[in-house]
């Protein structure tokens, strides 16, 4: 994951820092030290890491820190506010036409995954309820047009298109007209990149711009290119007067220095990342939550709202009645495969609560999905009562599902004792925390206890 190598020295310093009663103003200056080595190694500009590190350590060496009780923790507070700031201190939102369609132009260089961000940005909108119209307005690169036309079709979004020997600019604006005429309250329009910036390619877009007076200019940049990804940027600011900027691949082995740099360098804000080559795998940049992320803090807001948006609550709620009353089956099972993959990456997943990249068990979890495959070609080789009443799968039948879905009898006998353990682990948690259970017991006492007392108890 991005910042893997900045989020665990950072942990080293402050964990220097937290075992301190009292910080002097030797050891603020000491962790500041490994506080900007850090950072310049992960590729974050060096006149953004000079700001930074003077910001924190003129609040970090003043009197309410030095007397705090805890003055380790106050700074740690003081790196994630000014770490939250420097990343544009909250979520810039796409903007909003008053009459619809907004328009937004993507802009970039090629190969920075333009094209897939217009799908994944045209998915995402229409997620949330919007109409969106999609413009092929790269005639130069072959396929494009063909690239943004099976994406279209793959997410259900209209693309519009004149083919490639009509002008861009006129692509553009009849594309606007298209989208009047047809109620679509978005216009994406993807345009054409170069290997490097140009003055040809410039004057187009800024041509285009001048024809369909877009509402965003988004710069898709690859987060994998360092620093280059902010001199990009800067660059194309200065020309087209950018709105905002899309990080892509800031899922990959990446240093993050474009994050923490790019909006110090060119005042544009950071307002989706791509976390992922699914074509779900685009989310609004929340400053704050990255700023916990790479303080290895974790994020629980953006994983409960990827629940919610991706997980069924009432067949939750059916799953959690059958775990309570020990009926959970090989059917059940794959349906809570199913959902959690629609959560995305286990790797990404743990990331997000926090403190799962400290524990060296999670540190080198990587769910193959081969193996999470393996699983499913086992469960579906099964009969209808197999799935329903596992207790029945004698040795004969574990012969012919592990012939069946291509296994060896080994992996099968391992998946069914996991799955009989897991039964019985449920089952005995169920009954902890029954009525009748020791838990059940207790809580029943003490919400017996609150109402006497007139006191207010967080229990159901």
């Amino acid at each position: 994951m991005a910042f893997e190598g900045l989020t665990s020295r950072l942990q080293n310093v402050f964990s220097k820092l937290r075992g301190k009663g009292k910080v002097s103003e030797d050891d603020v200056n000491e962790a500041m030290r490994e506080v900007r080595l850090a950072l310049l190694e992960a590729d974050v500009n060096f006149k953004v890491v000079k700001d930074f590190v003077a910001k924190v350590k003129e609040k970090a060496v003043g009197t309410e820190v030095m007397e705090s009780f805890t003055p380790g923790m106050v700074i740690i507070d003081i790196v994630n506010k000014e770490l939250t700031e420097l990343m544009g201190g909250s979520q810039a939102k796409l903007a909003k036409a008053n009459k619809p369609p907004t328009v937004i132009m993507m802009v970039g260089l090629q190969g920075a995954g333009k094209t897939t961000t217009s799908g994944k940005l045209a998915k995402l909108l229409q997620k949330q309820n919007h109409r969106p119209l999609m413009a092929a307005g790269d005639i130069y690169r072959p396929a494009a047009i063909k690239q943004l036309q099976v994406l279209g079709e793959q997410i259900g979004v209209p693309v519009f298109t004149l083919g490639d020997k009509t002008s861009p600019v006129e692509i553009a604006k009849q594309a606007y007209q298209h989208a009047k005429d047809n109620g679509n309250d978005y216009l994406i329009i993807d345009t054409a990149g170069r290997l490097h910036i140009d003055e040809e390619l410039m004057e187009e877009l800024r041509q285009i711009h001048s024809e369909v007076k877009p509402d965003e200019v988004l710069l898709v940049v690859d987060a994998m290119t360092g620093q280059d990804a902010v001199n990009v940027a800067d660059h194309f600011n200065k020309q087209l007067d950018l709105t905002g900027v899309v990080l892509t691949k800031l899922d990959g082995d990446t240093r993050g220095g474009a994050a923490l740099s790019v909006k110090a360098v060119t005042g544009c804000p950071i307002k989706f990342a791509a976390l992922g080559e699914k074509i779900d795998a685009l989310e609004p940049f929340h400053p704050e939550r990255m700023a916990s992320r790479i303080l290895g803090m974790g994020d629980m807001l953006s994983l409960i709202e990827k629940a919610q948006s991706n997980i069924d609550t009432e067949k939750a709620k059916e799953m959690e009645r059958k775990m309570r009353n020990a009926e959970f089956t090989f059917d059940d099972f794959l349906e809570q495969m199913e959902q959690v993959k629609k959560l995305g990456p286990i790797d990404q997943i743990m990331d997000m609560i926090p403190g799962m990249g400290k524990l060296k068990q999670t540190k080198d979890l990587k769910v193959d999905e081969k193996q999470m495959g393996r699983i499913e070609a086992i469960v579906f080789s099964m009969t209808k009562a197999e799935k329903q009443n596992p207790d029945i799968i004698n040795h004969n039948r574990r012969k012919r599902i592990a012939t069946g879905s291509g296994t060896s009898l080994a992996e099968v006998n391992r998946l069914i004792k996991q799955f009989d353990e897991m039964r019985r682990m449920m089952k005995q948690f169920s009954d902890m925390m029954g009525p009748k259970g020791p838990k059940g017991k207790a809580l029943k006492q003490l919400k017996g206890l609150a109402g006497k007392g007139g006191m207010k108890f967080p229990f159901r």
